[in-house]
């Protein structure tokens, strides 16, 4: 039955270049459950449906009868779970359900001439056999599109009670047109679920496909090309692409195909290039937020140098003869935006940045002093763990040159080491215990993940998960 796929295309779609960014992989074993926990949730809501009421004429020997249904309700439905399957010739889904049956009551009213009758109805509906073939697609704006391409229905038989008011004449006249009914009824269930069809699709077309993440970046994920269905799984193809707000600049690197691996043990994977995180990572460096000014007050208290030309002094000599006693700051920026490399087990970030000093006379004015710049290289892993992503972080390299001098050339030997130690005993353990709290996996709105592995390959990383299904909206 279609609830049961909708139900799937609703949580995916929670979502353009050549190659995408991100990858979403629904598995088979991912299919199966959404089809029993849609099936479940269906069985649930079928006891408080409410049938619109149903009018219409019926032509005899004696004239044209009006007649209204109202009040109509299901009193018992038994619903077979459906099957559903990845229908590769179609790009999409196929399902079909097998011996439904369910019963109605209501009430019923006739007008013929100046005769007015009413009174109730029992009907039971036998052995419902349906048929649904849905097609996905990508709209021009990259949404994700939905479509019936084929639908058959059949009932094998429909029996109806009459009660109250001139029950009898009526019950003569509804048996006499059985074969009518029986008809109607096949004939109205495709257009029902086609109407659901559209329904779903009209949700899609109203979702965004563009996120402002806080106040600095926006993150694109229209799907860069139409959705991939074979036997076993469905997968979406997502832009991926983090852009500033402010400048929205394209970056002057683009995303590289990559292949996930199959994951048919688990229900749902998820594939995030490593064209993601430096596309974010260029969002901040174009928005000029990859700098920081620096003085003594940040400076940890504990720390045996300062930030003046007394202490810097000990450093690069020259600064204690040409600018004695003076407070310093640092003008700390990125040359170029950090880039991330993704490789199996492991990952590295460089960073290349430089800091600018200036020393502070007591009227405030400032004069450069010396511009340093620094290369850094760092490796880091991530994993899951309790619902959690966790990683750690290190430390391979670090060199420190003079750019330029206003104050004359001078080695930076010590100042490397003493920045690098700093790094090591510093920073790195503040970032390194922020990492291994971690961070909560995402919650989807109908549910959450469980049995989450998270592995990192070659330009990307791959989570496969399971679900645990919630449908109680």
């Amino acid at each position: 039955m279609l609830s049961t796929v909708i139900v799937l295309l609703t949580l995916l779609s929670c979502t353009s270049g050549e190659n995408p960014a991100i990858q979403v992989i629904l598995t088979n074993k991912g299919l199966q459950y959404g089809k029993h926990a849609g099936a479940g949730w269906v069985q649930e809501q079928l006891g408080s449906v409410t049938v619109p009421d149903v009018s219409g004429d019926i032509g005899t020997l004696i004239g044209s009868i009006h007649y209204t249904l109202k009040g109509i309700k299901i009193t018992q439905c038994d619903f077979p779970e459906p099957s559903v399957e990845f229908f590769q010739d179609t790009t999409g889904f196929k399902a079909s359900v097998s011996g439904l049956s369910v019963a109605l009551t209501g009430s019923w009213m006739t007008d013929y001439g100046f005769i007015h009758e009413g009174g109730s109805f029992n009907v039971a509906i036998f052995r419902v056999d349906m048929l649904s073939v849905v097609e996905l697609g990508r709209d021009p704006d990259g949404r994700l599109s939905v479509s019936s391409i084929h639908c058959e229905a059949q009932v094998e038989d429909v029996n109806i009670q009459i009660h109250g008011g001139a029950s009898w004449i009526v019950q003569k006249i509804v048996d006499h047109f059985q074969g009518r009914i029986k008809s109607d009824v096949e004939a109205r269930i495709c257009p029902h679920l086609e109407d659901s069809i559209v329904d779903l699709e009209r949700h899609l077309q109203a979702l965004n496909v563009s996120f402002d993440v806080g106040e600095v970046l926006s993150l694109e994920l229209p799907l860069s090309s139409s959705p991939l269905v074979n036997a076993s799984a469905l997968n979406l193809g997502l832009k991926g692409e983090f852009y500033s707000i402010k400048t929205h600049t394209e970056p002057p690197f683009e995303a590289q195909p990559f292949t996930m691996p199959p994951q048919p043990g688990y229900m749902l994977s998820v594939g995030l290039s490593e064209f993601t995180l430096n596309s974010a990572s260029y969002g901040y460096f174009s928005s000029g937020l990859l700098q920081a000014l620096i003085d003594d007050s940040m400076i940890p208290p504990g720390s045996p140098v300062r930030l003046n030309t007394t202490s810097m002094g000990h450093f690069i000599p020259q600064l204690l003869t040409m600018f004695p006693d003076l407070p310093m700051n640092l003008q700390v920026y990125a040359r170029e935006a950090p880039m991330f490399s993704l490789q199996p087990e492991a990952g590295k970030l460089s960073v290349m940045g430089a800091a600018k000093a200036f020393a502070i006379f007591p009227n405030g004015t400032q004069t450069p002093l010396f511009t340093l710049d620094s290369d850094s290289l760092f490796s880091g892993k991530m994993w899951i763990a309790g619902g959690r992503v966790k990683g750690s972080m290190k430390m391979d390299n670090f060199t420190l040159s003079l750019a330029s001098s206003e104050v004359g050339s001078f080695s930076t030997d010590s100042l490397k080491n003493m920045v690098g130690m700093g790094m090591k005993m510093v920073v790195l353990p503040k970032i390194n215990k922020i990492l291994g709290n971690g961070i909560d996996l995402p919650r989807m709105k109908y549910g959450q993940l469980v049995n989450s592995v998270l592995k990192m390959e070659e330009g990307f990383i791959a989570v496969s998960s399971d679900a645990q299904v919630s449908l109680t909206d």
